[in-house]
């Protein structure tokens, strides 16, 4: 039985998720370089299409801070 306290946890963990995502502080990176920085998650994915199907190679969403220890 899932108690109500559970259930709240649950939901402030979705929550959190949920606005970890907003936030704008995903990279999209390739295998050449960073693409882009400082996007929320969406605008991300948005980008990422964008790269790809300009046949960018490598590409991937990685946080702004992981993107920032990339070096060319």
């Amino acid at each position: 039985m899932v108690s109500a306290r559970d259930m709240s946890d649950t939901s402030t963990k979705k929550r959190q998720d949920q606005s970890e995502l907003a936030r704008p502080h995903w990279a999209v990176v390739s295998f050449d370089r960073v693409e882009a920085t400082g996007q929320t998650y969406s605008q991300a994915v948005e980008k990422m299409s964008e790269l790809d199907a300009k046949g960018v190679a490598g590409l991937c969403i990685v946080t702004g801070d992981a993107a920032s220890r990339i070096t060319s």
